[in-house]
């Protein structure tokens, strides 16, 4: 039960750290996360790598990804994943503290509806995302199940896909 009580504390202490809204701040401010996917190469393990990301017309992260890449390949074998974004700033000073957000979900190949709008937001906020657009690389989104936001000791709560994209813009 002590569990339960600190679980509850915390996620009490995350709404005056910013809710879901100190997400869209992190997602909409930071470049780059941690992608993790399900490793191919090492069965079962986890797989880590930095991406750059940009943010869907939805809200949900946009990345763009090289069928080459060892990730891309976890992906296409099992879809789920997540997304690690943190206040660099912060984090140089004392990463203990600095805000982050965990997305929980599973990437999907940007569709036809979208791709469009997709490639115009991953061009306007990757420099040199259009040079990539032509090779092996294809727009990805990471369609959210749940959020995990960490604003600072004693504030991390939890929030579902649908509470982000109800902010996407």
């Amino acid at each position: 039960m002590a569990g339960h009580e600190a679980e509850e504390r915390a996620q009490a202490g995350a709404e005056p750290a910013g809710g879901i809204e100190a997400v869209r701040t992190l997602l909409e401010r930071e470049r780059a996360g941690v992608l993790s996917t399900i490793s191919l190469r090492h069965a079962g393990w986890p797989y880590g790598t930095l991406v750059p990301f940009a943010v869907a017309a939805n809200g949900e992260p946009l990345l763009l990804l090289s069928a080459l890449a060892q990730h891309t390949q976890n992906l296409a074998a099992d879809p789920r994943c997540t997304l690690l974004v943190f206040d660099g700033e912060a984090a140089r000073g004392d990463p203990r503290t600095a805000a982050r957000a965990t997305l929980v979900g599973r990437a999907v190949r940007v569709g036809a509806a979208e791709e469009e709008d997709a490639r115009e937001r991953y061009a306007a906020r990757v420099p040199g995302a259009k040079g990539l657009l032509a090779l092996d690389f294809s727009l990805w989104r990471l369609e959210v199940e749940e959020v995990q936001l960490v604003g600072g000791f004693a504030a991390a709560g939890f929030f579902s896909g649908e509470a982000l994209r109800s902010g996407g813009a």
